[in-house]
């Protein structure tokens, strides 16, 4: 299975520093990732959030990473999520403890929920699924890094002996509330023989968007066990 088409990532990155060299933060980003996948960040709720409704056989990675808003905006989120996630094409939700806890209660309230998995680091209004163990400064530095323009298939580090990894971490986590699942720079296992050299030198690693990488490996695992 062709897990990573790159030059469908490269030209989605390419897009987004060609045609916005000076691309805000603040604004939403799409892309398409392949393999049945997209990608949709939001930073304003309920304003970002998708209207169309596309190819509905399609999985959605849904950040919500650092998204600030009030109860409406939960509600207005938790509406939307019913509708949208489905077994057949789930969304994956990324969160961290910068997720404003009023836009995600009403979700709490209702988990688990078919179609839906919660994937990042722990938020003070919900506990992911999979729980990651992450520096909040470099996911900081990796989630502005995609909206700079770096292509994505650096931020991701295609590593197909982790996306092997996450198949059996899945699998576990079905059986349990939570698993925590390590940052892939803290193992040398997952890392190319380059950059494990590196690292082994004390040379800071690549920039890497655990929480987004993690998504797509499970996203990968799930179409490989034909989940989805």
């Amino acid at each position: 299975m062709n897990y990573f088409p790159l030059n469908r990532l490269v030209a989605c990155a390419a897009l987004l520093a060609i045609a916005t060299p000076h691309f805000s933060s603040a604004a939403p980003i799409t892309c398409d990732l392949g393999d049945m996948l997209a990608y949709h960040r939001i930073t304003t709720l309920p304003a970002d959030l998708p209207t169309e409704q596309g190819n509905r056989k399609q999985s959605l990675i849904l950040d919500l990473r650092f998204v600030r808003g009030d109860a409406a905006a939960g509600t207005a989120l938790d509406a939307w999520l019913k509708f949208h996630s489905s077994t057949p094409s789930p969304v994956f939700l990324l969160i961290n403890a910068e997720t404003e806890a009023a836009v995600l209660n009403p979700l709490a309230r209702r988990l688990p929920t078919k179609g839906l998995l919660v994937v990042g680091a722990a938020s003070p209004g919900l506990t992911p699924e999979l729980a990651l163990k992450t520096s909040p400064t470099e996911e900081r530095k990796a989630y502005d890094a995609l909206a700079a323009g770096t292509p994505l298939d650096v931020l991701l580090y295609y590593s197909p002996e982790k996306i092997r990894d996450d198949e059996a971490s899945l699998m576990k986590g079905r059986q349990s509330p939570v698993v925590a699942l390590d940052d892939p720079a803290d193992d040398l296992s997952t890392l190319s023989p380059d950059t494990a050299k590196a690292a082994a030198q004390k040379t800071p690693p690549p920039l890497i968007d655990v929480a987004l990488q993690r998504a797509v490996h499970l996203h990968r695992a799930l179409r490989a066990l034909k989940k989805i």
